[in-house]
């Protein structure tokens, strides 16, 4: 079963969003993709936990957060 990841990301210009779309593109098993740039936000769909999809992003020096989350 897919499991959906949405996780506050901040997206300040094309280079970041070229970057975190590069990276997520890498992760095995997904199956769709989105990033909003209004929102800050970044979805990922597929066999992939959250805490894969953060760690991704780090590794690229991205901070991530969970989508709703307190340190918003």
């Amino acid at each position: 079963m897919a499991n959906v990841v949405e996780l506050k990301v901040g997206l300040h210009c094309e280079e970041c969003i070229k970057k975190i779309l590069k990276a997520i593109k890498k992760i095995e098993d997904i199956e769709t993709y989105n990033v909003d740039t209004k929102l800050n936000k970044v979805v990922v769909t597929g066999n992939v936990t959250r805490d894969e999809v953060i760690r991704v992003l780090q590794k690229i020096g991205k901070q991530a957060s969970t989508w709703g989350s307190a340190d918003d």
